[in-house]
């Protein structure tokens, strides 16, 4: 019984998750092919632009924030929306905030609860607050994983 509620449970999350990339994608983001977006992970693409690459995993409670609504009071001219950039085979820890204006590269790795306001290079592993490149991803890049060991 407990083996078929929780599969119960991962199909219905597949199919709320499948309506939550829908909906992200309507509203103008564009995400890429296999890529995992957590229920919990806030997208934001009411003024800016987003570009998820392909086998990305966004886990739960982060924030992708494409605009700054307190720019204007620094610069006049800063209408406060701007981009996030995220490549290809990227993963995104939890709580971690990507503020606007940033690109992460591809095969690169973000601790969890990072603050990442810079551009990240290809295949790094960074974290922090400030987020700081911590060590290269050993070549060859593997991708992430498209099905996850069961759990019993």
């Amino acid at each position: 019984m407990k083996t078929i509620v929780r599969k119960l449970v991962h199909y219905l999350g597949n199919i709320l998750r499948f309506f939550h990339l829908s909906f992200l994608r309507a509203s103008g983001a564009k995400i890429g092919k296999n890529t995992m977006i957590s229920l919990g992970a806030k997208i934001d693409v009411r003024r800016g632009k987003v570009s998820i690459g392909d086998n990305c995993l966004i886990t739960h409670g982060c924030y992708i924030l494409s605009h700054d609504g307190a720019a204007h009071v620094l610069d006049d001219n800063d209408s406060g929306s701007g981009y996030v950039t995220i490549g290809d085979d990227v993963f995104i820890g939890v709580n971690t905030v990507v503020m606007r204006n940033v690109t992460i590269g591809n095969h690169a790795i973000i601790g969890a609860g990072s603050v990442v306001n810079k551009d990240i290079p290809e295949g790094v592993v960074a974290a922090g607050n400030p987020v700081k490149i911590l060590k290269e991803v050993p070549k060859p890049y593997r991708p992430l994983p498209k099905k996850h060991k069961s759990v019993e």
